[in-house]
């Protein structure tokens, strides 16, 4: 995965106007409609860094682009027949996997 920094060009300790900066000469530089995949990235890479509670969350919770069927395939034993999750245990799986959710349960005072 490449670093939003990276992809902006910019260092970690930069300001949020110096990001928006960058966001917009990347965007002048690689418009949608010459690049969609570039523009596209650029445009996460923004998003993931544009001030510093998503900076802050990107440093705590970015984690590298994994094959998320290989990933499915490993936590439940599946073999490589190419059998697919049932629909219903994949719904399952991924209303347990959100952020929220646990940060709601740990933030939970005690009544």
């Amino acid at each position: 995965m490449i670093s939003p920094y990276r992809i902006l060009g910019v260092p970690e300790q930069t300001s949020d106007a110096d990001i928006k900066q960058a966001y917009l000469q990347r965007v002048k530089d690689n418009p949608p409609d010459r690049d969609p995949a570039r523009f596209r990235e650029i445009q996460e890479a923004f998003e993931a860094i544009k001030d510093q509670d998503c900076r802050l969350r990107h440093a705590l919770f970015a984690m590298p682009r994994v094959e998320f069927d290989t990933l499915l395939a490993q936590a439940f034993g599946q073999s490589a027949t190419g059998e697919t999750m049932p629909v219903d245990d994949f719904l399952k799986l991924a209303s347990t996997l959100t952020i929220e959710k646990s940060l709601a349960q740990l933030t939970k005072t005690p009544s």
